[in-house]
């Protein structure tokens, strides 16, 4: 059926070709966003997209642009999203964790929007300001410096449900997606001014484990037969693993706390990865859905559809899975757009990220971008632009920022991106060694040449300081996470003890309770 549609779709598409807009008198296109939770932004080129059929990314690629280095600001859902909704880097937004986002009065892209004569529109997932997520989820962050070494998460697995005509697994998802279908085809239809609809999904990110305590640590793949069959097993690649002594002492504890040190097979690895690309395809399948709307409407022709993630997912990448990590497979989000005035089959290989959304938008909506965003407008890209082509903000920087300072991560790390490398710094810059990766060499990131180029990595961490004052932040973070808990632990009073033991580091914290205890009192 959704490949029907698409040939319907494409069909129709090919008689109605948008045409680029023109300065000045044409009306204001209405944009559609889709944003999902833990997309690799892999997956929608080569060879990543050999895995998986995902027939409506596919269709943006044809009839739109895709960008091939796009990442999050924060490889986390709050800090990521903050970012996205404000236009600004984390360390401006100081959402320092999957709880802390933005002021619920933030004035969003999508409220200037709205002032400015757009009908506006949100269904399902949005996870931009504070007060979300698990009681876990913010301890586990405050007390990342504390000398303890606790299992957070429950074991990665993978679940089969249904048959293979159960197509719809992620039930809350697909109402979102229906409600979305709904307000298009019953409400969108008679707007006599341009709207923005925005619909957050929380596919694919991966399904509650009930036994790993607290709020249920998310570590199930879960998928039906039906999905399955999208992927092609053969394609998969079993990510090579270094030894522990090899590993980055960030990425051991990221490693462990994530419950990702014992031993996996081969064929378990494959299978969380098999029923991750399945979970992908999904989401394409809700994707296609708002696509074929737009289209049955007539409204495809007058709007900018745009697709991305909030960041990646590693599945088993790098001995981890989940994302809270610099590695490609967390914070390489998809980003693909097509509409009136985007550029059909373009392949973008700038380096961008989700703070471009907000003064995108603004340039979508033309309203002027009066504010110091960190961000840059993607409509030039999007025109097919010579990159000289500037806006009056001056030029695109060659490279992006990516932070994090929340859990299963025990520093705060901040990456900088620009052409072939990737350099990742940590807490002050000393305590922590850098990793230096080459990605046109070294594409999977085994490889950290950062004492084998030292002047490279001097040039870029210049450059990284010029942008941020990251060992100041990292002092701010790691005081911040200290005030935070003393806070916490005071509001549970007689209660601490039991509350602390059972979050979701459960199954370790109760085998030696005081050790931990007096742990973090040393720290305090």
């Amino acid at each position: 059926a959704g490949l029907a549609l698409l040939l319907m779709a494409v069909a129709a598409w090919a008689g109605e070709r948008p045409r680029p807009v023109a300065p000045g008198g044409q009306p204001r296109p209405s944009v559609v966003l889709v944003a999902c939770d833990s997309l690799d932004g892999r997956l929608t080129f080569y060879p990543g997209n050999q895995t998986v059929d995902l027939p409506f990314i596919n269709f943006m690629k044809r009839y739109g642009t895709v960008f091939l280095n796009a990442y999050t600001n924060s490889p986390i859902c709050c800090p990521s999203r903050a970012a996205m909704w404000s236009g600004l880097f984390t360390h401006l937004t100081e959402s320092w964790n999957n709880f802390k986002g933005l002021d619920p009065g933030y004035v969003t892209w999508m409220d200037l929007m709205e002032k400015h004569g757009y009908h506006t529109q949100k269904f399902g997932k949005l996870d931009y300001t504070s007060g979300h997520h698990s009681v876990s989820n913010r301890v586990e962050a405050w007390t990342r410096d504390v000398d303890f070494l606790l299992r957070q998460e429950g074991r990665p697995m993978v679940k089969l449900t249904g048959d293979k005509t159960h197509v719809r697994v992620m039930e809350a998802d697909w109402r979102n997606t229906d409600k979305a279908v709904d307000w298009i085809k019953e409400e969108a239809i008679n707007l006599t001014q341009p709207f923005v609809l925005y619909l957050g999904l929380n596919l694919p990110h991966p399904y509650p484990s009930p036994y790993a305590g607290e709020n249920f640590g998310s570590s199930t793949f879960l998928t039906s037969p039906y999905w399955l069959e999208k992927v092609t097993y053969e394609a998969i690649k079993i990510p090579k693993w270094s030894s522990f002594s090899e590993m980055h002492p960030v990425d051991y504890y990221s490693s462990y706390t994530k419950n990702c040190t014992g031993e996996f097979t081969k064929q378990e690895v494959r299978n969380i990865r098999a029923f991750y690309y399945a979970m992908c395809a999904e989401t394409d399948a809700m994707l296609g859905e708002v696509i074929s709307a737009l289209r049955d409407t007539g409204l495809l022709k007058k709007t900018i559809v745009i697709f991305t993630a909030d960041h990646g997912e590693l599945a088993m990448e790098h001995r981890q899975f989940y994302k809270m990590s610099m590695y490609e497979g967390s914070s390489h989000v998809p980003l693909l757009v097509m509409g009136p005035g985007i550029k059909e089959q373009q392949q973008v290989p700038n380096v961008v990220s989700l703070v471009d959304i907000y003064p995108t938008m603004l340039d979508i909506a033309r309203i002027p971008v009066t504010q110091n965003l960190s961000g840059h407008s993607l409509m030039p890209l999007l025109g097919g632009k010579a990159e000289n082509e500037v806006s009056p903000r001056g030029p695109r920087p060659s490279w992006v920022l990516s932070e994090f300072h929340g859990c299963n991560v025990n520093s705060s790390t901040y990456m900088l991106r620009t052409g072939k490398w990737k350099y990742i710094a940590y807490s002050d810059g000393r305590s922590v060694l850098p990793q230096l990766f080459d990605l046109s060499d070294d594409p999977d990131e085994l490889t950290n040449v950062a004492i084998k180029f030292p002047v490279i990595v001097h040039s870029l961490d210049k450059i990284l300081r010029s942008v941020v004052n990251y060992p100041k932040v990292s002092s701010s973070v790691q005081e911040y996470n200290k005030r935070q808990f003393v806070i916490w632990k005071q509001s549970l009073g007689q209660n601490y003890s039991s509350v602390i033991a059972n979050l979701r580091w459960h199954q370790d914290w109760l085998k030696e309770p005081k050790k931990y205890e007096n742990a973090i009192d040393k720290w305090l």
